[in-house]
């Protein structure tokens, strides 16, 4: 199998494959027509790989698509598993009122940045002033309650399946359950109904490559986002070789086998 991958550091042990920089796809287009299937694409390069040469891409297009950005996500996720969405706002800063952001959730809120990993970009607001702030920083405006958590689960889903699931607790005091802010791992009481959450959600929305982020509040188990290009610090803590997950998936799932069209065959 010919293989291609625009970001070596997520392929660096798969066989078989080439790395090409992104901003030489059009330099080395004959490479890319030639390929079985396109590795970690760069966001602006999707649209033009599957639709403009047909191409197999892993991560999929709906992977790409949804995990966009928070809203993207946000939106699919009220279609189809609205029970399982923090209560939560995406507003326009151009038409807000702050009067009825307060009423609705009080303070302290999340406030967050559509577009963002590792904490980055997610906020406590604990008063007027702290929103005003945000408010002043993004057109787009996404709000969400504030639950009384201490910690999430990331539970990690390549391919077909989950291949890691750990808990990311804060430090005493601090608001961030990212391992970037200084979280810790606990790999130890993984519930199962959030497995079973992760495996419903990326098979309704066919998403083949993501860390779920799972929040649970007594009996609810919450989905506060997911993210597409997620660190693998837990999993290599786990033993767990990705790599390995994702070039046998490219075997043997049907979809990425280089001899099933890509698209249905008319009849």
């Amino acid at each position: 199998m010919n293989l291609i991958t625009f970001n070596p550091f997520r392929t660096i042990s798969i066989p078989n494959i080439t790395y090409i920089k992104p901003e030489n796809i059009f330099k080395e287009i004959d490479k890319i027509k030639s390929a079985d299937c396109i590795l970690f694409p760069e966001y602006w390069q999707v649209n033009s790989l599957v639709y403009g040469l047909k191409k197999k891409i892993f991560p999929n297009i709906s992977t790409y698509q949804l995990g966009h950005n928070k809203v993207e996500t946000t939106r699919a996720l009220w279609t189809t598993f609205p029970k399982n969405v923090p209560y939560t706002q995406i507003l326009s800063k151009y038409n807000i009122n702050i009067e009825t952001i307060e009423e609705e959730f009080g303070y302290p809120l999340v406030a967050k940045e559509i577009k963002n990993s590792m904490g980055r970009g997610v906020f406590l607001i604990k008063n007027r002033q702290e929103l005003k702030t945000y408010i002043e920083n993004n057109d787009i405006l996404y709000i969400q309650e504030k639950l009384p958590i201490d910690r999430d689960l990331r539970i990690i889903y390549v391919g077909n399946k989950i291949i890691g699931a750990y808990w990311r607790i804060a430090r005493e005091g601090e608001f961030h359950n990212n391992i970037a802010k200084g979280a810790i791992y606990d790999y130890n009481n993984i519930p199962s109904k959030a497995i079973e959450l992760v495996e419903k959600v990326a098979s309704s929305l066919n998403i083949n490559h993501a860390g779920f982020d799972i929040a649970v509040v007594g009996d609810a188990y919450y989905i506060l986002e997911y993210n597409v290009m997620f660190g693998n610090e837990g999993l290599k803590n786990m033993g767990v070789n990705i790599e390995k997950h994702i070039y046998d998936y490219i075997l043997s799932y049907p979809d990425f086998n280089p001899n099933t069209p890509m698209y249905p065959e008319a009849s």
